[in-house]
């Protein structure tokens, strides 16, 4: 067994992320888009995007909306270009609206005072499925393998909205959807953060036009962390976390 366990450390490496907070994305990944002065058709990149996430003059990616299909770094990869920088998240939603080569970073001014003195050290998430298509959902759990961690951070997920400091919300809200999410915020005791992890959850993503919607919960309560992404990368909602409860970027 020893030897078997030393055979797959040597072909593996280790079974763990050492520092979430600078590790290198392995593989394919596409995170925080890159905009640069380069001449390109606008008004095709504008047609291409199906969400409508890209808008002109001047040309922007709103990663609210983007599903990081790549269509548009494709069709004119001079123009824009995907980065592997999985630290995207912020409080604020204008951020998520890319025109160059900015950073995505969390508002510390906007960051509520008790959100740093009561969950800097532990906070416990319920997660609510808004109607989705369980690929967040998926690595939303994977924030909490041997590989990611999150527990070192005091982060947890747990079964009960009453045992939680927030609630993370993934999908579109469906019509069916909407009241059990609003139950599940009032079952978690104040004060308790509210987090949207995905394009879905943020703007309703391909389904934003849907009569099946309902997106009115987000016009009653403040969201205090955007986290984009379709899906969510678990070093995006890590790192994201962190940075509004933590102060790290």
């Amino acid at each position: 067994m020893f030897i078997n366990n030393l055979k797959i450390l040597f072909h593996q490496g280790k079974q763990f992320i050492p520092d979430v907070t600078t590790t290198d994305v392995p593989g394919v990944f596409r995170g925080r888009p890159v905009i640069t002065d380069a001449a390109c058709n606008e008004q095709q990149l504008i047609d291409l995007c199906p969400t409508g996430a890209i808008s002109g003059k001047p040309l922007s990616i709103d990663l609210g909306r983007c599903t990081f299909c790549g269509e548009c770094a494709i069709a004119c990869p001079e123009k824009i270009r995907f980065t592997k920088d999985y630290k995207m998240s912020t409080n604020d939603r204008n951020r998520l609206i890319v025109t160059g080569d900015q950073p995505i970073e969390v508002d510390a001014d906007k960051v509520r005072a008790e959100i740093h003195r009561l969950f800097g050290r532990s906070l416990k998430l319920r997660e609510v499925s808004a109607a989705g298509d369980n690929s967040c959902e998926w690595e939303l759990n994977a924030t909490s393998n041997v590989n990611f961690d999150m527990g070192r951070f005091g982060i947890d997920f747990v079964a009960s909205p009453r045992h939680a400091d927030g609630i993370v919300v993934t999908g579109p809200i469906s019509e069916n959807m909407a009241e059990a999410l609003e139950i599940c915020y009032h079952a978690t005791p104040d004060p308790k953060i509210l987090i949207l992890a995905g394009t879905d959850a943020i703007s309703g993503g391909i389904f934003a036009d849907s009569p099946a919607l309902n997106r009115s919960f987000l016009d009653k309560y403040k969201v205090d962390l955007y986290v984009p992404g379709n899906p969510v990368h678990p070093l995006a909602f890590v790192n994201g976390v962190l940075s509004l409860v933590r102060g790290k970027k």
